[in-house]
């Protein structure tokens, strides 16, 4: 398997699970506007079966390389992010929940899902986008939401992309995040707006917004619920004192980003 077509797997695996993003991926297209991918974020648990370590292999064999590090003190999360020396590649960007900062119970349910997955499928470059292998209840998925959304989503959905995003700088008409916001409320798209529609500021490099997860039925072990899925991003960077644009994440801003998946937004 190429870097083009892993990246091309996560896409379609992510549009089947949020198909607004193709919509709004579409209304940019017709209004003549190029749209780049700024980055990729994927979730997992820090067991070392499926930490950030296993889930990056593929990709730091396609060329990625290590970049940057990240922690979430409130969400008990710690992130990595590559970069390829391609820049027309989309950056990486995985977490993982710190399963050590969390109660006996949901360690052992956690567990429980990993047990299932087949060691072949773990190490299969496409890993990343081979959705859940494993069978998990509502009852425990509601039991994990009252300790972390997170953990939540993760035992939902399993391995597939939580978010694409849209990379403003290269957009034309919209290359301003407000002007971008704007024309995707304007298309009656809703926008996550916890700690405001736009996250970070110019004074870090970064700003951030993005939509509320659409809710999408799933299959659970007990019967079929309606739960929130992935969502879609967008990034306008800026640049650093040596002209370069700056190419991190700012956890303050990611934090509150990660709430586009939680069931109470």
């Amino acid at each position: 398997m190429s870097v083009n077509l892993l990246l091309e797997k996560m896409w379609q695996e992510y549009i089947a699970m949020n198909p607004q993003a193709q919509k709004i991926y579409d209304c940019l297209v017709s209004e003549g506007e190029n749209v780049v991918n700024d980055h990729i974020a994927l979730r997992t648990f820090n067991d070392k079966r499926v930490n950030i370590d296993v889930l990056s292999k593929p990709f730091l064999l396609f060329g990625y390389e290590e970049k940057g590090e990240y922690q979430f003190e409130e969400k008990k999360l710690f992130a990595k992010h590559y970069e390829h020396k391609d820049k027309t590649l989309p950056k990486i960007f995985i977490s993982e929940l710190k399963l050590e900062e969390f109660s006996e119970g949901l360690r052992e349910k956690v567990n429980g899902f990993i047990s299932q997955l087949k060691k072949e499928d773990i190490s299969s470059d496409n890993f990343c986008a081979s959705g859940r292998g494993w069978e998990v209840s509502f009852s425990d998925y509601e039991t994990l939401q009252k300790e972390s959304e997170y953990a939540a989503w993760l035992s939902a959905w399993g391995y597939r992309p939580n978010h694409f995003t849209v990379f403003i700088n290269h957009l034309s008409q919209f290359n301003d995040i407000r002007k971008l916001n704007t024309f995707i409320k304007s298309n009656g798209f809703k926008l996550n707006d916890s700690g405001g529609e736009i996250k970070g500021s110019a004074d870090v490099f970064l700003e951030q917004s993005s939509t509320l997860a659409n809710n999408i039925d799933v299959e659970f072990s007990d019967g079929i619920y309606t739960i929130p899925g992935c969502y879609y991003e967008f990034a306008q960077r800026y640049p650093l004192e040596n002209g370069e644009l700056y190419q991190g994440f700012v956890a303050k801003s990611a934090d509150k980003i990660f709430e586009s998946t939680d069931k109470g937004q």
